[in-house]
């Protein structure tokens, strides 16, 4: 679901940050990486162990196009790829994302009811000092409440950066606002449970991370987090490098 905690940070969102530009800018641009994580955590749900995440996007004059997957080194580790395509100016960042999952209906299945695909759309803007989010599921697999009717599911997080004992840090709360199951954990939790009754907090994380030199203009940025997730009572660990 890109990213621990988006925000997107290095792999914590995540994904689903979007670039901040103050400037638009007048030539294509593209990049290409790779994060490999020691656990999946996703806004506080477990969805896999020691996972490969690759990251391509490319951007030009405030629109970005990018694509984020994930696959565990545990064969039974659900495989996804997320399509994203977004707009940010100045602050201000908006953007429509395609999850999908294996494990179910084949990528090409759309019709609701009988999709793998989540379909999300996402609303922030970063001050700088303070970064605020919305996300909706809107199609595709949404969520459902207990009744049975289709829950829209939501997600708003905070992310705050700084800077402390020469690391970079960023703490973040997120909760889900309303009943649903999409929010109840991950499916690979012990930790959880089979509905969000209503207002919950699932996400409340501290990262810290730093860049080790290794050539001239070759650096490595490593993180770690800690995340608890109040409405299932868990926590995680998790270290991180990106390439």
């Amino acid at each position: 679901m890109k990213k621990l905690f988006a925000g997107t940070v290095l792999i914590m969102c995540s994904a689903m940050s979007l670039p901040v530009y103050s400037v638009a800018q007048d030539k294509f641009e593209g990049s290409a990486g790779a994060d490999l994580v020691s656990s999946y955590i996703w806004r506080g749900q477990d969805l896999g162990n020691v996972s490969i995440q690759p990251a391509l996007s490319i951007s030009w004059k405030g629109i970005s196009l990018s694509a984020w997957g994930s696959v565990g080194f545990d064969p039974n580790d659900t495989k996804e790829v997320d399509l994203t395509l977004g707009y940010s100016v100045a602050g201000f960042s908006v953007s429509v994302t395609d999850y999908w999952f294996d494990g179910g209906p084949g990528y090409f299945h759309y019709r609701d009811g009988a999709t793998n695909h989540t379909f999300e759309a996402q609303v922030g803007y970063d001050f700088g000092f303070l970064s605020v989010n919305w996300y909706t599921n809107f199609a595709g697999n949404t969520g459902f409440k207990s009744d049975g009717s289709k829950a829209y599911a939501s997600y708003f997080s905070i992310a705050a950066p700084f800077s402390f004992v020469g690391l970079d840090w960023e703490a973040s709360v997120g909760a889900t606002p309303w009943q649903n199951d999409f929010y109840a954990g991950g499916g690979n939790s012990k930790y959880a449970v089979d509905m969000i009754d209503g207002f919950a907090v699932c996400n409340v994380g501290i990262m810290a991370s730093r860049s080790f030199h290794i050539t001239d203009g070759w650096s490595v940025p490593v993180f770690v987090q800690l995340v608890w997730n109040p409405s299932t009572e868990a926590a995680h660990f998790v270290a991180g490098i990106s390439f």
